[in-house]
């Protein structure tokens, strides 16, 4: 991997600058298939408070959550942060009880890899098309 500039790790992970492309998550370590690469806490808006957030920087970065998908959730850590790719390694699973995302290791990754997740998640949705272009 070339170097890149980071921006700050918690030893295991790294959020780092791509040039041309922006923020990332890049592994500072192995991850196995299946692993759990981050529990993310989350901080859970209403879904009244839903269409604010979407009018702020937050809006570009947060999940949709609850039972109807009608509230939604900002993960802290890095995991607003992940890149979409349609070919992720990287799958996330909501534990809303705990007020969680789970991120774990779709395959085994190694030290220096981009992180990346489907933002449509896994299953029938996964190749839908996103509002932006993907880098």
């Amino acid at each position: 991997m070339k170097t890149l500039d980071i921006v700050t790790s918690n030893g295991a992970l790294a959020v780092v600058l791509f040039p041309g492309k922006g923020r990332g998550v890049v592994a500072l370590r192995p991850f196995a298939a299946g692993e759990l690469v981050e529990r993310a806490p989350v901080i859970t808006v209403p879904a009244s408070d839903v269409p604010a957030l979407t009018s702020t920087a937050l809006g570009r970065y947060y999940f949709e959550w609850g039972p109807d998908d009608d509230q939604a959730a900002v993960a802290l850590g890095f995991g607003s942060l992940y890149n979409h790719s349609y070919e992720p390694n990287v799958a996330f699973e909501f534990r809303e009880d705990e007020h969680v995302v789970e991120f774990l290791a779709l395959r085994d990754i190694a030290a220096g890899e981009e992180l990346t997740v489907n933002y449509n998640n896994l299953g029938e949705l996964a190749a839908n098309p996103l509002g932006f272009d993907v880098r």
